[in-house]
């Protein structure tokens, strides 16, 4: 008798597997209409910089703005996360605090212009999304469902 239970269980979990194994998906890759071309500036001052004479200020103010200018290009595709916080006593506030933070990783990005102006370095970013698009596909295949064929 239970050999017969366990029997009829098992055959009725195969049954209701059975649908998995008699479709075929067909499936259709959409590519964007339009694909922006973003820009980002950052600026660096150079006196500001450590370094023991003018030429390491320079080098470390141009690695700066060229990280500034990442950070816009980082905050124009992911956005920033926001947290703000405030604290009241007596109906006056002690404490009010704003933080942001932004986080991605930024592949493509080319640097158009790196130039001096006044006492700050300043390093001009572009950001192909087409160039993105054609990275992120390179990866990971988006698609969505075209047809699906049951037997």
């Amino acid at each position: 008798m239970n050999k017969l239970i366990i029997g009829t269980c098992i055959v009725s979990l195969l049954g209701g597997c059975s649908s998995m194994f008699d479709k075929h998906i067909e499936y259709d890759y959409k590519q964007p209409d339009f694909f922006p071309i973003l820009k980002a500036v950052g600026y660096a001052p150079i006196s500001l910089q450590p370094g023991k004479n003018q030429q390491q200020k320079e080098i470390l103010a141009i690695k700066a703005s060229k990280l500034e200018a990442y950070r816009e290009l980082a905050e124009q595709v992911y956005g920033q996360q926001i947290t703000a916080s405030s604290s009241m006593r007596g109906m006056i506030t002690k404490n009010d605090t704003l933080n942001s933070k932004v986080q991605g990783a930024v592949r493509g990005a080319k640097v158009i212009k790196s130039y001096v102006v006044g006492d700050s370095y300043v390093t001009e970013l572009e950001l192909d999304m087409k160039l993105v698009h054609d990275l992120y596909i390179g990866q990971v295949k988006p698609r969505t469902v075209k047809k699906i064929t049951y037997y």
